[in-house]
């Protein structure tokens, strides 16, 4: 997920938005005027719209004016791509990549059809490994315009859990600017469902990362790290009126087991105070409150005491807990430590309204690979709502969820048109007898935002002010509708295959159907799947999958068989089904592994630079790191009968 630039690169690094802006007149008929639109970040109103206070009945003016900049650009969302293009390619004109393709042209005498078709014909598409040697040699402190025209000081890292390795990225102000206009936006459109009160709290579950410096001297780390020490995260607490319980030094302790105590020691600290609990993603937030069941009765201690656990050894974070903590409150402690026991004796379910009473409803990324922690959150969440956070990657920001009290699973994402200059590949799923090992699509030639249509699977391509070019994010989507120009998008899966012996082929997405079919015979035990990965083991013949589980609560045998067994017949790929068929896959082995190793594997992620916020388990893995923790710790193992 995007995120913005720390406090040193905010003020360094530069954006395209330093320059003066491009303007664009759009005729807005539902308005009644002319509306001047910044191409480059996105406004049109001014930030002391922002400054004036919320209510439960009424919206602010700023959040009205956020919307309906939004309603304007989306209505004429086709001529600002064009002119989203237009800038991108003034403020870098003449960067080697870009000269390489299209040489002196003048961009500023061509007309928008005209640019977009040039554009588009002589600059090719691009993965991250055709950019990778132009971002290297950036990392290294190479100052020419390479990619863009501002130096590029700051440079992201990808989460690393789609490509089995981390990846830079570059990041400039501009990368901190579009997730402040998204957060606000974001808000805006949930505080019409869910007002919340004027000076609220949140309880965020948001962690740092220990930044460090590439050979050239410039800034890495993750995106999330970047932005929660920025102006743009300071700024966004002050516009949306809405401040996190905990202080800097708590985000930025790096130990995520402490900031994760302390997060949830101020939250409950503040617990009448908290309008909604968030995370960037939902595994963040089952993982915090898997803490609170460990550690509940030492919280309520801190709070009956006002002291903080030995467990938390940075000083500035002590102090900066403390600072907050200014005195006992044995009342408060109480009150908390009688709701845990009754929570414990329901298995923790509605821990969120019992423990926070005025919170509204749990925000989170839940799609993707998100989606097996949807049952574990509705369990802590009881009758809460909750609702999807907004569509981005590290690369960019793409879409907004407008329509909040939609449940997860049906979410789609409005395309913001400002942010990056968008084209769609349309593909089409191939023959079932195609012997591609790359995967089941096959695609037509990229189109524009304006010409994608209903029912349409797409990859996504990205121009963006940060120096990406006609860039292939890898992800499929569908088109689910419109918001007046701009297209509605729900996410089907990563295009990249991760399960594939020989002609089978099998996403994150066929994975996760198969897993969620197999585990619904664990109900019937009382016992719960805590995660999962797999592997496709190609060393031993013949080949097959292996599928981890880590299990809470006990279960027979038996009912592990049948899962087992289950799982392999739910897979519905044709090269899969006829390799089973023909023995040339074998049957699939299902691992059951300790409890705490999927802990293992998020501590292995941290230790090699990841961020808490940024963590996704990796629903397969070829890492031998990671296979020798999930194999050293498997207890049991099982065979499927499937095609016996």
């Amino acid at each position: 997920m995007n995120s913005s630039a720390s406090s040193s690169s905010s003020s360094s690094s530069s954006s395209s938005s330093s320059e003066t802006p491009k303007m664009i007149k759009v005729d807005t008929p539902n308005h009644n005027q002319t509306t001047v639109i910044d191409c480059v970040d996105g406004n049109n109103f001014t930030d002391t719209n922002l400054a004036v206070s919320n209510n439960n009945n009424n919206q602010s003016n700023g959040e009205k004016d956020i919307i309906r900049w939004f309603e304007e650009v989306t209505e004429k969302a086709g001529l600002v791509q064009t002119e989203t293009l237009r800038r991108i390619l003034e403020v870098n004109y003449g960067v080697e990549y870009l000269k390489k393709w299209i040489g002196n042209i003048k961009i500023q005498e061509l007309d928008g059809c005209v640019l977009e078709s040039l554009y588009t014909s002589l600059v090719p598409l691009s993965s991250h490994a055709d950019l990778e040697p132009f971002i290297q040699r950036i990392a290294d402190g190479d100052t020419a315009p390479i990619l863009t025209q501002q130096p590029i000081t700051t440079l992201s890292l990808s989460s690393g859990t789609t490509e089995g390795r981390q990846k830079y990225v570059p990041f400039t102000r501009h990368s901190a600017q579009t997730t402040l206009q998204i957060f606000r936006l974001a808000a805006a459109y949930r505080s019409r469902v869910y007002p919340t009160r004027e000076g609220k709290r949140i309880l965020e579950f948001i962690y740092s990362s220990k930044q460090f410096k590439t050979k050239g001297g410039l800034t890495a780390g993750t995106a999330t790290t970047h932005y929660y020490a920025s102006q743009e995260f300071k700024l966004k607490q002050e516009k949306t009126n809405s401040f996190t319980c905990s202080p800097q030094e708590v985000i930025s302790g790096g130990d995520y087991k402490q900031t994760t105590y302390c997060h949830l020691l101020l939250g409950l600290f503040f617990s009448d105070q908290v309008e909604f609990v968030t995370s960037t993603f939902a595994y963040s937030i089952v993982q915090a409150f898997s803490s609170l069941e460990d550690h509940w009765q030492e919280l309520c201690s801190d709070i009956r005491q006002g002291t903080l656990s030995s467990r938390i050894n940075p000083p500035k974070m002590r102090k900066a807990v403390l600072d907050i903590m200014v005195s006992p409150n044995p009342s408060l402690a109480s009150k908390i430590e009688e709701s845990c026991k009754e929570l414990q004796r329901v298995d923790w379910f509605g821990l969120v309204p019992k423990l926070w009473p005025n919170a509204k409803y749990v925000y989170s990324i839940m799609t993707g690979s998100m989606q097996p922690y949807m049952k574990k959150l509705r369990h802590y969440s009881g009758n809460l709502p909750l609702v999807s956070a907004d569509y981005g990657s590290t690369e960019s920001w793409i879409g907004v969820n407008l329509d909040p009290s939609l449940p997860p699973e049906d979410v789609t994402f409005a395309v913001i048109p400002t942010f990056s200059y968008f084209e769609f590949i349309p593909l089409y799923r191939q023959n079932k007898d195609c012997n591609s090992v790359l995967d089941d699509f096959i695609e037509d030639a990229p189109i524009p935002l304006s010409q994608v249509k209903i029912g349409q699977e797409y990859e996504i391509v990205l121009t963006t002010f940060t120096g990406l070019y006609r860039y292939r994010l890898g992800d499929v989507v569908e088109v689910a509708g419109f918001h007046n120009g701009t297209p509605k998008l729900n996410f089907i899966c990563r295009r990249k295959l991760i399960l594939t012996v020989n002609i089978d082929k099998n996403t994150e997405k066929d994975l996760q159907m198969v897993v969620e079919r197999g585990s619904q015979l664990l109900s019937k035990s009382n016992a719960e799947l805590v995660d999962f990965t797999s592997h496709a083991d190609t060393v031993n013949q013949p080949g097959h999958y292996i599928i981890y589980w880590e299990i809470k609560g006990q279960i027979d045998d038996t009912i592990l068989q049948h899962c087992c067994t289950e799982m392999d017949a739910s897979f519905v790929d044709h090269g899969y089904v006829v390799s089973r068929r023909t023995t040339s896959i074998g049957p699939l082995e299902l691992r059951i592994v300790e409890s705490g190793t999927f802990k293992k594997i998020l501590d292995c992620f941290i230790a090699n630079g990841s961020a808490l916020s940024q963590f996704k388990t990796p629903r397969c893995t070829r890492n031998q790191v990671l296979l020798r923790i999930l194999n050293f710790c498997t207890i049991k193992t099982f065979r499927s009968r499937a095609y016996d």
